[in-house]
C-alpha cells in the first residue's frame, strides 16, 4: 500500500481483529431474518427476466406513486442502476449538452459514472453541507442530468424540501434529469424522506442499507418515463442480463418485513451518531451534525497524513475527503458497534496526543 496511491480500494474488505474501521458505508446489523426462511428448500436457478422478478417489481410498487411493475427495474445494486441510466440519457438525441450536475461533496463513484457514460461532470457547492441553491442556478441551465443524494453520503446531511421543490420546478422546465439517489431514504433522523417526482425523474434504491443487504447486490430503479426504462432493460439485456435471483427473492421477503425494523434500527444508528459526533466535537474537529445515512465529515489539517498515520500505527481506517470532491475533510462511517466506536475514538486522541506532543 502506498500513502500516495491511496483510493477506496486500498481499504474496502480490510479486517482483522484489531482493524477500527471507520470507512466501509456496510451496515454491521443483520438482514431482517425473515429473508432467509426461503433458502432451505429455494432451488430455482434457472435464467431471471431481465426487468426483475416479477413479485418485487409489484411489491415495490405499492412503496411508489402512480407505480406499476412496468416502471422498475431490479440491478445488481444501486451502481448498475445508475450506470445504466446514465448510459441511456448519454444516447438521447437531447437539447441539453452531455453534462451532468454533482454536488459536492459527492459519493466517489459520481464522476467515474458520469465520464464512463460519456458526459461531463459539473460541479455545485454546498453552504453548511447543503446544496447552494445560488451556485445550482447558475449551472443547471448546461446540464442534461442532475444527481440528488439526500441524504448524503459523505456527509449525512439531508437537503432541505424548499430546495428538493425548486429542483424540481427547475428540471421539469427545462428538461433536465434528476436522477434520485435515494439509498438512504429510510435512515433519516429528522424528517420524513420527501420523494422527488416528475416526468423525468428516475429514483434509485437499493436492499443494501435499509436492510443490511450490501453482498445481495439488489437494487432498482423506478421512473415514470416509460422510454427510459425500456431503453435501460435494452442495455441491461447485453450486459449483466438478469440480477441475482436468489438475491431478488430474498429482496422480496424484505419488502414485506413491518416497518417497526426499520424504526428499530434507526434508534441504533442514531445512538452510534451521537456517539461519534460528540467524541469527534470534544477532540475539537469542526464537523456537520448528520441528520441521516450514517456517516459524517469533519475538517482535518493535513488529511493524507492523518488517514495514512492512523491507519498505519493505530489500525483506524477513515477515507480521504479529496475521493468525495473535498479536500481537507476525512469521511468516518459509524456503521460498526459502540464499543469499536468507542475504541476507535480513544485511538484518535492518542495520535492527536502524540502528533501535539511531536
Amino acid at each position: 500500500m502506498d500513502k500516495h496511491n491511496l483510493s477506496p480500494a486500498s481499504f474496502i474488505g480490510v479486517q482483522g481483529k484489531d482493524i477500527i474501521s471507520f470507512g466501509s458505508g456496510q451496515p454491521d446489523l443483520p438482514p431482517p431474518k425473515e429473508v432467509y426462511k426461503i433458502l432451505p428448500h429455494y432451488s430455482d436457478f434457472k435464467y431471471g427476466l431481465i426487468q426483475g422478478q416479477e413479485n418485487l417489481r409489484n411489491s415495490l410498487s405499492k412503496q411508489y406513486p402512480h407505480s406499476t411493475a412496468d416502471s422498475f427495474v431490479i440491478t445488481n445494486g444501486a451502481s448498475e442502476a445508475l450506470d445504466l441510466t446514465l448510459r441511456v440519457i448519454s444516447s438521447y438525441d437531447h437539447h441539453l449538452p452531455k453534462k451532468v450536475l454533482i454536488i459536492k461533496p459527492y459519493y466517489y463513484s459520481y464522476p467515474h459514472m458520469i465520464k464512463f457514460a460519456g458526459m461531463e461532470p459539473v460541479f455545485v457547492n454546498t453552504k453548511n453541507g447543503r446544496i447552494d441553491m445560488d451556485d445550482l442556478r447558475v449551472k443547471i441551465g448546461g446540464c442534461r442530468a442532475i444527481i440528488i443524494n439526500s441524504p448524503s453520503n459523505p456527509t449525512g446531511r439531508v437537503e432541505a424540501v424548499d430546495s428538493l421543490k425548486e429542483i424540481e420546478k427547475i428540471a421539469q422546465a427545462q428538461g433536465t434529469y434528476i436522477l434520485s439517489d435515494e439509498v438512504y431514504k429510510d435512515l433519516i433522523y429528522v424528517r420524513e424522506n420527501y420523494l422527488i417526482e416528475g416526468p423525468h425523474v428516475v429514483t434509485i434504491n437499493s436492499f443494501s442499507k435499509t436492510y443490511a443487504m450490501c453482498g445481495f447486490r439488489v437494487g432498482y430503479l423506478w421512473s415514470l418515463d416509460s422510454k427510459l426504462v425500456n431503453d435501460v432493460i435494452s442495455i441491461k439485456t447485453h450486459t449483466s442480463m438478469n440480477t441475482n435471483i436468489l438475491g431478488q427473492e430474498m429482496a422480496y421477503e424484505a419488502t414485506k418485513v413491518p416497518r417497526k425494523f426499520i424504526d428499530d434500527q434507526l434508534i441504533i444508528w442514531e445512538e452510534r451518531r451521537n456517539l461519534l459526533y460528540n467524541g469527534l466535537k470534544e477532540m475539537g474537529f469542526d464537523l456537520w451534525n448528520p441528520e441521516g445515512a450514517f456517516y459524517m465529515m469533519p475538517k482535518v489539517d493535513n488529511a493524507l497524513d492523518f488517514v495514512w498515520d492512523l491507519y498505519k500505527n493505530y489500525s483506524v481506517i477513515s477515507y480521504l475527503g479529496d475521493w468525495f470532491g473535498s479536500p481537507g475533510r476525512v469521511r468516518f462511517s459509524y456503521a460498526l458497534d459502540v464499543e469499536k466506536i468507542e475504541m476507535g475514538l480513544s485511538k484518535i486522541e492518542d495520535y492527536l496526543q502524540t502528533k501535539k506532543g511531536a
